[in-house]
């Protein structure tokens, strides 16, 4: 009953949400466009599947990717794992918590593989490129980039240095990268950093952001426990942008060499 109940409420939540999106796509079509609706029959079923996947999709999240993103957070940085004692050893070395950081990459780069919005703004762009882009190289390349911020973001719970300067000097990187990266390459390389926060990341990278704050001494799961998603947006910039340099260097090499 209780499993019926969550679905129940999710369910009208769904509706509230996706409701408004609908009115207003109706609104400008019939009132702004003056167009008609073209197969209202297929976008009253799309949208009630749309209804029935989200439900799903949310309490499925709940029930099992969240509690288990924070249960191995938590196993993986207890004292008992990694030090073998009872309590943290005073002055504790960073990389004790290697199981953590090889984790956190392999979580990133698994959840930006699968990620729905990723694939489709992929094979977008390669339809638009006409087959210049490979979804596959890019979806790759995010998820390096995803991989490599998620565990640069835990080392950064474990040590507790400050998420400023962490995210001020990527940002830095990334503006320096727009000067010398092909230009075809930026537009795609900023949205790749938006697109990695969404429905199968999320939930997964702040479970492990709580569950390593809340374990870790003196870490405050309010202040410690969130910023991983900001790496996890901006390291996919880096590494599109990189991946794209480094093929574009290996071109010109290659026309030299002939």
């Amino acid at each position: 009953m209780d499993l019926a109940y969550k679905l129940y409420l999710t369910f009208l939540s769904t509706i509230g949400d996706v409701a408004p999106i609908l009115i207003l796509i109706i609104f400008f079509q019939k009132l702004i466009l003056r167009q008609p609706i073209h197969n209202p029959k297929r976008l009253a079923s799309g949208f009630v599947f749309v209804l029935f996947g989200l439900t799903f999709f949310l309490v499925g999240l709940e029930m099992a990717l969240f509690p288990i993103g924070k249960l191995m957070a938590t196993q993986l940085s207890s004292p008992m794992f990694v030090f073998g004692t009872a309590n943290t050893p005073a002055n504790a070395p960073w990389y004790s918590y290697g199981w953590v950081y090889l984790f956190a990459f392999m979580i990133g780069f698994a959840t930006t593989l699968a990620e729905p919005a990723l694939i489709a703004v992929a094979n977008k762009a390669n339809e638009a490129s006409h087959g210049a882009i490979n979804p596959w190289g890019l979806r790759i390349a995010v998820a390096i980039g995803v991989a490599i911020g998620i565990s640069l973001g835990t080392f950064r719970i474990v040590t507790g240095y400050s998420l400023v300067n962490f995210i001020v000097v990527g940002y830095v990187i990334v503006v320096i990268q727009t000067f010398f990266a092909p230009k075809m390459i930026i537009p795609l390389a900023y949205d790749s950093g938006g697109v990695t926060t969404s429905t199968v990341t999320v939930p997964l990278v702040a479970a492990l952001g709580l569950g390593l704050a809340s374990t870790i001494p003196g870490r405050n799961p309010a202040l410690d426990g969130f910023g991983l998603i900001a790496f996890a947006s901006l390291f996919p910039m880096i590494t599109v942008m990189g991946y794209a340099q480094i093929a574009a260097w290996k071109r010109a090499r290659k026309t030299l060499s002939t």
